[in-house]
This record gives structure tokens, C-alpha cells and sequence, in this order.
């Protein structure tokens, strides 16, 4: 009962005027973001930060979330059509999404990617409503040691996950990792690897090597072919929504995406990247026989991950709103905003404001319902952008993605960077190498060598503590399972099969 009375509390505070208009307001610009490759909710919310000071809490917190969640719908839409994963959460949806608009399918692909946003965008809400309270005690649990093993596990899906051969998979996920570690230590705090260079102090950036590797090098492959089969949509555009077989296939995907983003989304560090490999990981290993193989246009692969990253977007208020402890950037920044207003996040938020915190939970499900109406009739306009002769269409994609590297820093050094990547992703593809692994290496390396230092710290350099802890034990023998599962002959030779299939 007490959950209905703050729904309606809620839903009183999110349907004024002036706080549907900056709902709103924080959807559309958030979409916009996500479209434009390298400019993020993260940017975006740090540089509107000053201009809250002339809001009250509620409305400005509204629109700040509204930017975050509208970012994760935006990404997908340049994920799909042009292969540059407009946010790190969108760069599993590029790698079936992308496909289906090779095929002809670009409108069911974005069709399938917003509905299954919507449907996750909701039920993550109705989570943070119901179970705020017992997640963050789960969220508790987790110490520098279960986040270690977690990302042990992630990495392993990963290697699962990738297409073609395992050995690649793995190097990929190793080359990953090494350059995560071009940084400055985050216990010494001397720079690593950066040769000098004043600019790799703080490590490479992701949306550098995410453009260059996806966006830039999928130009060159598609220059190095001869024109007639370049790559140049104006194939027959089969429909710009989901045929019945569509439905039938992704609603699964969706479920399963919801459920697991939900969970992730309240474990800080994990969130919306985690949740969207993690989907795709379990997508490929839970859906027999296909109707289109994976990474070749499955529309299971676009569905699950999208879902799960919208989950793992708002249930990852949970920990910021309950807790005060920010899972990620954004709501770091989101904690910064709530600071600037005089209101102390943490467990009291709920009581001393609760026109706010159920206000913000019910603008949710308004600002979804905002993005579905905004970008479904939005897809029609997309696709147009397709039937672009490529002669036009590559110039403007790398005209658009060097205008946002630049403006990640201001500074030409990111620009160039982007150039040796493109060259790196062109090799990728002559050598049949996916890229997405080396992304999560790159994303979960720094983080996991962070909290396996700690673990060791705490435990004054025993090893041990990593099979002493339950939950961490637990991961690591699930980590171990998936390592002996895949490298059975008979599996091994089944998901050989299987890529050879889909190639």
C-alpha cells in the first residue's frame, strides 16, 4: 500500500507543467547525444551542471536523468545504421544491429531496439520502486574481491561470446587489457606506459578507440572494395517495423535482457556495459538454431543487449539514490548535482525528500514513454539517411566523428589517435578479428586490476581471499565452469560449427 501511496506521490510532483517540459527537454537532448558519436551523457551533464543552479532539485535531477536514459536510446540509432556505437553501452547492439541494416531490416533492427528500451525502461523503474530497499543490502555484499571475480567472469563471456576463433578472442581481450594499463597508477600516482606523452597520462580514451576501430575502419574496409559492392543502402528497405517472427523472436530477448540488466545495473562498475555484454553473452548461449545466425543480423542480438543496458541505466539510481554511492560517471555527476542543491544522497533522501525521490522514479516512466513516442516516427527519417550515395555519406560520418573526438578534449591529439585506430580496426578486419572483446578488456582492465589491489590490500597480500569469500568463490567457479564447458571437444567443435555457419 505504502508503494502506491508514494507512486501517486510521484506521479503527482512528475506531471506538473514545468517538470514534463524539463523531462522532456532532458529526453530529446539525451537522444541527440546519444546519436552523435563521442559526445556522452557524461559531457553533456558535467557542461549543463552550472546551469542548475537556477532550477529547484526536483526539475533539474528530472532532466539530468532524462539525458542519461535518452543517451542509451540515441546510441543505438548510429550503433545500427553506420556502425559507430554512439555510447560504450551500444557497442554489442553494432554488431547484429549493423547487419540488419546491411539487410535491408535497419527499420526493424531500431524498431526492436526502442520497444525493448521502453519495456526495460519500465521494469527497471517498477525495480527501483519495489526493491530499492533489499538491493542496495545485496549491493552490500559486494567488496573489492567479488567485484574482481565478477569482471573475471564478464571477460570469459566475452571470450565465449566472440565469433571465429577463440585464440583471437582471446588476444583480442589481452591487447584489451594491456592498453587499459596506460594510465597513471591509481595507488602511486605515476604514469604508466605513457611514453612521455602528457596526453596518455590519464589512458586512452574509449570513444577514440571505439570510433576508430568501428567507425573509421569499417570506412576503409568499405573503400577498399570495389564500388558496386560497397557498402550503400539503398537496397530495399523490407519495412520500417518488426514483421510477426520479429516479435515472436526478440520478446525472449527482451525478458532475459531485462531481468539480467536490472540485476547488474545495481552493482557499481557494472551498469549499462555490463548488462549489454552479459546479454549478449547469454543470448548466444540460450538460443538454439537461430533463424539468422549471430553477428550476422540476428535480431535477438539487438533486442536482449538493448534491453539489458536500459535496465542497468535506471537501476543503476538504486545505489546513488539509496546509498548515496554513485555506480558510475553519470551518477557521480547526478550525486554532484543533488550536492549543489544542498540535499545529502544517501539512505535519507527517501524520507527527508520524498517529493523528489519519488518524483525523479515516476518521471522515468514519463520520460520513456516520451522517448518511444519521439523515436519511433523518428525511424522513417533515419533510414532516409541510408539511401545517401556512400560518395556523401563517408565524408559527412568522418567529418562528424573527428568533430566529436575533438571535442572530447579540446585538443587535436584525440583527432589523431582516432586515425591510428582506424588503421588498427582495418587490420582487425583483413586479420577476421571482432572487436567488441577488446573493448571489454580495455573498459573492465583498469577497473579489475583497482579491485584486485584492494582485495589484496585488505587482506595483506593472501590470495586466498578471493575462494574464502562466498560470493567471489562462487563467480570464480563459474568463471572456471564456462573455460571447461567451452574447451569440451564436443562443444568446442559444435561452436565451430556454428561460426563456420554464420560466416
Amino acid at each position: 500500500m505504502d508503494l502506491l501511496n508514494n507512486l501517486a506521490l510521484g506521479f503527482s510532483v512528475a506531471f506538473t507543467l514545468q517538470n514534463l517540459l524539463y523531462a522532456f527537454g532532458g529526453a530529446m537532448l539525451g537522444t541527440l547525444i546519444g546519436v552523435l558519436p563521442g559526445l556522452g551523457p557524461v559531457a553533456t551533464i558535467a557542461m549543463l551542471l552550472p546551469s542548475i543552479y537556477a532550477l529547484d532539485a526536483t526539475p533539474a535531477l528530472i532532466m539530468l536523468a532524462g539525458i542519461y536514459y535518452g543517451a542509451q536510446y540515441g546510441g543505438s540509432t548510429t550503433a545500427i545504421l553506420i556502425n559507430v556505437p554512439g555510447e560504450s553501452s551500444s557497442v554489442v547492439t553494432a554488431i547484429d544491429g549493423y547487419q540488419m541494416a546491411r539487410q535491408g531490416r535497419a527499420g526493424a533492427a531500431l524498431a526492436a531496439a526502442g520497444l525493448g528500451s521502453f519495456f526495460a525502461g519500465c521494469v527497471g523503474t517498477i525495480v527501483i520502486a519495489a526493491f530499492a530497499p533489499p538491493l542496495t543490502e545485496l549491493a552490500f555484499k559486494f567488496g573489492p574481491a567479488e567485484y574482481f571475480s565478477l569482471m573475471v567472469l564478464g571477460l570469459i563471456g566475452a571470450v565465449v561470446l566472440a565469433s571465429g576463433s577463440l585464440v583471437k578472442a582471446i588476444s583480442m581481450i589481452l591487447l584489451g587489457l594491456l592498453m587499459g594499463q596506460i594510465n597513471t597508477d591509481v595507488i602511486s600516482g605515476t604514469p604508466r606506459f605513457s611514453f612521455d606523452i602528457p596526453e596518455l597520462t590519464d589512458g586512452i580514451g574509449f570513444v577514440v578507440i571505439a570510433m576508430g576501430i568501428f567507425g573509421f575502419g569499417e570506412i576503409i574496409a568499405n573503400l577498399g572494395q570495389p564500388a558496386e559492392s560497397r557498402e550503400v543502402f539503398t537496397k530495399d528497405v523490407k519495412g520500417l517495423w518488426p514483421t510477426k517472427q520479429d516479435f515472436k523472436e526478440a520478446w525472449p530477448s527482451v525478458l532475459r535482457g531485462t531481468a539480467l540488466g536490472s540485476i547488474l545495473g545495481v552493482l557499481p562498475g557494472g551498469g549499462a556495459l555490463l548488462s549489454s555484454f552479459a546479454a549478449y553473452t547469454l543470448e548466444k548461449k540460450l538460443v538454439k538454431n537461430p533463424r539468422v545466425p549471430f553477428g550476422k543480423g540476428a535480431i535477438q542480438g539487438v533486442a536482449g543487449p538493448e534491453a539489458a543496458n536500459n535496465a542497468g541505466a535506471q537501476t543503476s539510481f538504486i545505489p546513488m539514490l539509496t546509498l548515496g554511492i554513485p555506480p558510475n560517471a553519470v551518477m557521480a555527476l547526478m550525486v554532484g548535482a543533488m550536492t549543489i542543491k544542498g540535499i545529502q544522497p544517501g539512505p535519507q533522501v527517501m524520507t527527508s525528500n520524498p517529493e523528489l525521490f519519488w518524483g525523479l522514479i515516476a518521471s522515468m516512466w514519463v520520460g520513456n514513454a516520451m522517448l518511444v513516442i519521439l523515436n519511433l516516427p523518428l525511424i522513417g527519417i533515419w533510414i532516409k539517411l541510408l539511401t545517401v550515395p556512400y560518395r556523401f555519406l563517408f565524408p559527412a560520418i568522418v567529418t562528424f566523428c573527428c568533430i566529436g573526438t575533438y571535442t572530447l578534449n579540446n585538443n587535436n591529439f584525440d583527432v589523431f589517435m582516432t586515425a591510428i585506430f582506424a588503421l588498427v580496426g582495418y587490420v582487425f578486419y583483413k586479420l577476421s578479428c571482432e572487436p567488441a572483446p577488446l573493448l571489454l578488456g580495455f573498459i573492465l582492465g583498469p577497473m579489475m586490476e583497482e579491485n584486485l589491489r584492494r582485495a589484496l590490500l585488505l587482506s595483506r597480500g593472501d590470495w586466498s581471499t578471493f575462494m574464502t569469500r562466498p560470493l567471489s568463490a562462487g563467480l570464480l567457479i563459474a568463471a572456471f565452469l564456462m573455460v571447461v564447458v567451452v574447451m569440451l571437444p564436443s562443444i568446442k567443435n559444435k561452436r565451430e560449427e556454428a561460426f563456420q555457419d554464420a560466416d
